[in-house]
């Protein structure tokens, strides 16, 4: 029973209610290097040219209290960079630095982020926003509202509140979202998403995960709210999930494709809640796993929730950790299969139609050349990119965060 995605066109009509920047600025001043507030601000009114971020911005870096306090603009706080009809399309290189404290109040406008609108060809990378408390209506996220460009090793912190496609990274995705993470708490109505609200038919996210709480009411997940068609791979979420209805521990509502992903933290809904997918439209799920606590009144699953014309092949999720027999998709096993490599190498342990990519790996070891490893009768399957240290995800169960220990962006 699919609806009617309504997401981009409310992107086109709020672009429209956004607050104006005063075009006398326009032009007065330009610095490719970064290093204040008024250069980040400067950033708007050149949005095809290329930015260099060349130092940590935060509450006492110049020009942060009338552009990107509670007090500025009139209590809004910061003014998005870049629109639905003037979208950035240049490249903005963070360069491992962060952009801390910023504030922004907008709860009647869509497109709300630091950066409003991303465009095709738009490459935001390299850059942490820390201590961040953002609110819209439509299409929100700590980094943009809305990307159909490249985001790439980006990550976010504080919190993230809106209505409709409202993530802790970006609101609605149309682009591309490669290592990036998110550790911000959301809450949101519908698709709520701890990296991403929403993902497009074109969107695609690889090698990126979220620790964050996520709060919402229809099609919330760990990860993202609604993948309408896009591509999840190489992914994980370990924050808690509440919703209504269509509530996933890593994907609300899928309509596309998850691979090679996971999640591991508890989940709590009425309708259709999965501690992987919460509803499987159509969608497709191959080599996942979940191992988190799942409660659900009706159509609950360990793996997945609900489906209709949907596939779960080679996945499984933990009957004991999740607490939780049955499944629309997906095999469950006890904690100690969930731990043993055969389980998803050998054909006739796992019932496997196609074995998992995985090796194992002694204690703080990792295989580069596997997607997946294990140490085995140990720890559960851990990605391989993600290094993760191996105490910390000997239990999922018992709320330790299995995160990387060194991913570059922390």
């Amino acid at each position: 029973m699919a609806r009617v995605r309504i997401f981009w066109v409310m992107v086109i009509f709020v672009a429209g209610m956004a607050s104006c920047v005063d075009d006398t600025d326009q032009g007065t001043r330009y610095e490719p290097e970064i290093r204040d507030w008024h250069d980040l601000h400067a950033v708007r009114f050149h949005p095809g040219d290329s930015f260099v971020l060349m130092n940590d911005l935060d509450a006492t870096t110049a020009g942060y209290q009338e552009l990107a306090s509670a007090e500025a603009d009139k209590g809004g706080g910061w003014q998005p960079i870049g629109n639905q009809d003037d979208r950035f399309y240049g490249s903005f290189n963070g360069q491992g630095y962060e952009i801390r404290d910023i504030f922004i109040d907008r709860p009647d406008q869509g497109g709300i982020g630091l950066f409003g609108a991303v465009d095709d060809g738009g490459v935001v990378e390299n850059v942490g926003l820390v201590n961040v408390n953002v609110a819209g209506e439509w299409a929100v996220g700590a980094l943009a509202g809305a990307n159909w460009g490249l985001v790439r090793t980006a990550y976010s912190a504080g919190s993230v509140t809106g209505l409709d496609c409202v993530g802790g990274l970006v609101g609605g995705n149309a682009g591309t979202l490669s290592d990036c993470h998110s550790a911000a708490d959301i809450t949101g109505h519908w698709d709520v998403g701890g990296l991403a609200g929403c993902n497009d038919s074109s969107g695609t996210v690889s090698s990126s995960y979220s620790t964050g709480s996520v709060t919402g009411e229809w099609a919330v997940g760990g990860l993202l709210g609604g993948n309408w068609g896009g591509a999840v791979n190489l992914s994980y979420s370990t924050g808690t999930v509440q919703g209504a209805d269509y509530v996933g521990g890593l994907v609300g509502d899928n309509q596309g494709t998850v691979s090679n992903s996971y999640s591991a933290g508890g989940v709590t809904g009425d309708w259709h809640v999965g501690g992987l997918v919460g509803y499987n439209e159509e969608g497709i799920v191959s080599k996942c796993y979940s191992a988190g606590n799942v409660t659900g009144d009706w159509h609950a699953g360990g793996l997945v929730g609900g489906s209709e014309g949907g596939n779960a092949n080679d996945s499984f999720w933990d009957s004991e950790a999740c607490a939780i027999e049955e499944s629309d998709g997906g095999t469950g096993k006890t904690t100690m299969e969930m731990h043993d490599i055969a389980t998803f190498s050998d054909t006739d342990t796992g019932g496997l139609e196609h074995p998992w990519d995985i090796a194992a790996v002694a204690p703080g070891e990792s295989d580069r050349d596997r997607i997946w490893n294990i140490v085995d009768g140990q720890t559960y399957p851990f990605l391989s990119w993600s290094a993760v240290d191996y105490e910390a995800s000997a239990d999922l169960t018992s709320g330790s965060q299995y995160l990387p220990c060194d991913h570059g962006l922390v």
